[in-house]
Parts: structure tokens; C-alpha cells; sequence
């Protein structure tokens, strides 16, 4: 993730501290100095709705042999000792999972900040409670646009509706939500309207996410937007977040999976504030660029280990035969050791790139999608070869 108010403005959120610490940076295994990584737990394949960028291929049920109630609890324990900082509960849609608060209280009775990412149409004003009451510390809700485009990419005419009475019934129980973009050529022409619904709701967080072609959304390759028209979208994004903050409301504004959003906004820092952009430079090299399978992991419903939550063609282990702090830490399987130190294996463009140790090759899906090679440069990247050292 990274943080846009914490580049352009003065803000200082949770994560920022995982994000930008001075201790964040020369970790093999971990988020911080002597910490394991932030884990995304997908808990269940099981879903209620049926989204066609969907990454984890979720479906109306549960998959065959996903871990129990028991083997949930003892993963739990090993990423205690781990000191993992952040689990994020995800899915499928975790909501439906009989368990779910049983095993977030239990995380969270250990030490781990719990926080979950759903699609918000089953959080009832009793259910927001319930999250508020165990100490859940943030509800990350899924909008993909306004209320046409939402809907018809949720496969359900009520999908909106339903998300947006989850937000409000979070916040009327005081619970921190906030909402979750993938942008896409159907909607992101409609990312002032969400800003103006963010404002209109008083919702203090939004994180837009690039789309990465994994999972059904690997069928969405087309359907990506342009380098231009992201370009255009990070500047977009990055006045919102400075007109906000002009007015005195902070709000938490991130964009994740596409680490040149922080390089690009470097540049255009440098040619018209080259003191910020001397801050946004080391706080961007505290941070790594992308640091799947160092600082973020991610285990399945059935238990697998993976790099992140879209990279699950490469499994590494599972937590029902060996801890995952073993898994991770001997980093036996080969691609999960080449992302712990990846500069010399990546190809292309990124192998050449002068802003390497800012990025650090992006994201290894989209160019495993694109290429078939894994680490061949990332397409998504915007910056034209001049901006990355490689014109004439």
C-alpha cells in the first residue's frame, strides 16, 4: 500500500508506521525488525456475491478441507509467536464463515491487530456491533464504482445498497470502515464520485487498488486502463487528497498494487517542490516498493502459503504440515526465495529501472500474466523509459 496523504500531506495513520518506519526496510521475512510479515488470511472460498475481477475465483460455498475451527487456532498461535503485526481476514467473504469472530477475538486476545475485508451486504447493525465489541480495528468494505457499475460488476442489482448500509451501520456502531476500489476502464471515470461519496457519508479511508490479472481477473487483462489514464488517475487522486486535507479533513487515502504511484508522484514533486519531494523520496526508500513475500503473506482457506492473495498458483507450504514461520522463514521453494531478494532475477524494463530500490519490480502477477515469465518487467508500469533512466 501506499499511503497518498502520507506523501503529500502531514497525516499520520496506523499502517504508516508498518509502511515507512525506518525499521521496515532490510527485512527478509517481515514487516519490521525482528517481526513477521502482514498475513491476509483468506478464511473461506464461499461467497455470497459473484464478482468478475475476482482474484481468489470464490464461489457459493466452501472449498473441500478448509481449515478447521481447531487448525485455525493453532496457525493463530504460531503467528503470535511470529510476532506477525496485522492479519487481514479476507475471502471469498469472510462474513460467511460460521467461526469468523470466534477466531478474530482469538487473534486478537493474542496480540494481533485484526482487521477484515469484505464486500459489507451481510453487516447488519447487530453484526457492526458485534465487530466493534471484539475489537476489530478496521472493516475494509469493496465499492467498484457507483451504483450501476458496482452492481453489475457484483453480479447483484442490491449489491450497493447493501455495502452502503454495511458502511453506515459500522459507523453508527463507531466502528473505523472504510472503502476498497479496483479501478478498471468501467469506472474510473467515476472516481470523483466517489470522493464525493466518502465526503457526503464522512468515511475516513478509501485505498484504491490497480487491477492485477489473477484469478477471473486474469481474464481482465483488456480491461485494465491506460498508462496515460493512470497517470491521469494518481493526479486525480493526489489533488483530492491535498483539497481534503486544505479543509481539515484528513482522510486516509491509499492506492495499493502498483508500487510507480509513489515513484510517479516523486517526479512530479521534484520539478515544482524539491524539498517534499526529498521526503517523499526517503520515506519511499524506508518503505521498499513491493514487498510480497517479505512483509506480506498470504494463506488460503485450505492452508496454503502464498507470496499475496494474487499470487496463488505458487503455493510454498501449508500450515496443516509445517508452521507457517517455518514455511516463510526457510523460504525453501524457489519463487518464494527469489522475492526475498529479487533485484538480480528481475528482467526488462524493471531490471534497468534507475528507481529499482524505490519499486522493486512491482508486481510479479501481472507480468507473469502478461509474459508467462515471472520475472519479466511489470506491464502495468506507467513511467515512459525516460522517466526511469532508459531514454536516449
Amino acid at each position: 500500500m501506499i499511503s497518498i496523504s502520507k506523501l503529500v500531506t502531514e497525516s499520520n495513520n496506523y499502517g504508516d508506521q508498518l509502511r515507512y518506519s525506518i525499521h521496515s526496510s532490510g527485512n527478509k521475512h517481515g514487516a519490521l525488525k525482528d517481526h513477521g510479515p502482514v498475513v491476509v488470511w483468506n478464511v473461506t472460498k464461499a461467497c455470497n456475491l459473484k464478482c468478475v475481477h475476482c482474484y481468489a475465483k470464490a464461489e457459493n460455498g466452501p472449498a473441500e478441507g478448509e481449515l478447521s475451527t481447531i487448525e485455525a487456532k493453532e496457525m493463530i498461535d504460531d503467528l503470535a509467536d511470529f510476532k506477525v503485526p496485522v492479519l487481514l481476514i479476507s475471502g471469498g467473504e469472510p462474513l460467511i464463515r460460521p467461526d469468523i469472530f470466534e477466531l478474530c477475538e482469538y487473534a486478537i486476545s493474542k496480540g494481533i491487530r485484526v482487521t477484515i475485508s469484505t464486500n459489507g451486504t451481510l453487516i447488519t447493525p447487530e453484526m457492526a456491533r458485534k465487530i466493534k465489541e471484539i475489537g476489530i480495528s478496521y472493516v475494509g468494505i469493496s465499492l467498484d464504482g457507483l451504483e450501476g457499475t458496482n452492481n453489475k460488476f457484483r453480479g447483484n442489482d442490491k449489491a450497493f445498497q447493501k455495502a452502503l448500509e454495511g458502511i453506515r451501520n459500522c459507523q453508527q456502531a463507531g466502528q473505523k470502515v472504510g472503502l476498497r476500489f479496483t479501478i478498471n476502464k468501467h469506472n474510473y471515470q467515476e472516481i470523483d464520485g466517489i470522493f464525493e461519496l466518502i465526503e457526503k457519508e464522512k468515511i475516513p479511508r478509501v485505498c484504491f487498488y490497480h487491477l492485477v490479472y489473477s484469478g477471473r481477473g486474469k481474464e481482465l487483462i483488456e480491461e485494465d486502463i491506460s498508462h496515460e489514464e493512470k497517470r491521469n488517475v494518481i493526479d486525480n487522486i493526489v489533488n483530492h487528497t491535498i483539497n481534503f486535507y486544505a479543509k481539515g479533513d484528513e482522510k486516509e487515502i491509499l492506492t495499493v498494487d502498483n508500487h510507480c504511484d509513489a515513484v510517479y508522484i516523486y517526479t512530479r514533486y521534484l520539478k515544482k517542490d524539491p524539498e517534499r519531494a526529498k521526503m517523499i523520496y526517503d520515506l519511499i526508500k524506508r518503505n521498499g516498493g513491493n514487498r510480497s513475500g517479505i512483509a506480506i503473506g498470504e494463506i488460503d482457506w485450505l492452508g496454503n502459503v502464498h507470496a499475496d492473495q494474487f499470487t496463488m498458483n505458487h503455493t510454498f507450504g501449508n500450515v496443516k504440515d509445517k508452521k507457517f514461520s517455518k514455511i516463510w522463514t526457510e523460504a525453501a521453494h524457489p519463487v518464494l526465495a527469489g522475492m526475498k531478494d529479487r533485484k538480480s532475477l528481475l528482467k526488462g524494463r524493471c531490471s534497468k529501472c534507475q528507481y529499482l530500490e524505490l519499486c522493486n519490480g512491482n508486481f510479479r502477477p501481472r507480468a507473469e500474466a502478461v509474459f508467462d515469465d515471472f520475472w519479466m518487467e511489470d506491464p502495468a508500469c506507467y513511467l515512459t523509459d525516460e522517466e526511469i533512466g532508459l531514454g536516449e
